[in-house]
């Protein structure tokens, strides 16, 4: 690991950089499943959903350039090419054949709702591990992804 002044343990920014390049993984994948339903979306909604899924790929666009900056910031590389993305995400691989409103807004709902379950699982991590500020991160950007989620959810009508 690159020499650093930062004053975190190396073991500690050893395990934050594991855990922010884990969910950089699902950052840009979801990103890109986002950018699936935003283009092939269809239905009697089509412009709100359209509109909505380019907003929140751009938010999680925002999320991961912040996960991967962190992890240099630590001392760490930034793990965030095609290859590794295909390799190491943990979300559920997006349809690539739909373009019902509704199957969009269902698979991207499961898809926010796993990435927002691994993103506050990573706070707890942080915070055991003694990161207040890569905690700090996650709770930001687990406070975002459940907006986004409830933005999303709205359309199901349910």
């Amino acid at each position: 690991m690159p020499a650093t002044r930062n004053d975190l343990p190396s073991n500690v920014r050893t395990s934050m950089i594991a855990q922010l390049n884990a969910r950089l993984a699902d950052a840009l994948d979801l990103k890109l499943a986002v950018k699936q339903a935003h283009w092939n979306v269809k239905g009697q909604g089509f412009i709100a959903l359209h509109e909505l899924f380019d907003a929140i790929a751009t938010r999680v666009e925002a999320h991961g350039d912040d996960l991967a900056e962190r992890a240099v910031m630590l001392g760490g590389i930034a793990a965030g090419t095609s290859q590794i993305v295909a390799k190491e995400s943990t979300l559920e691989p997006y349809p690539a054949d739909i373009t019902d409103q509704t199957a969009h807004v269902t698979a991207l709902s499961d898809r926010l709702a796993a990435f927002g379950k691994a993103v506050r699982a990573a706070i707890d991590e942080a915070d055991e591990a003694g990161d207040k500020d890569t905690a700090d991160l996650f709770t930001g950007i687990s406070r975002a992804i459940d907006k986004d989620l409830w933005f999303v959810e709205a359309h199901l009508g349910k």
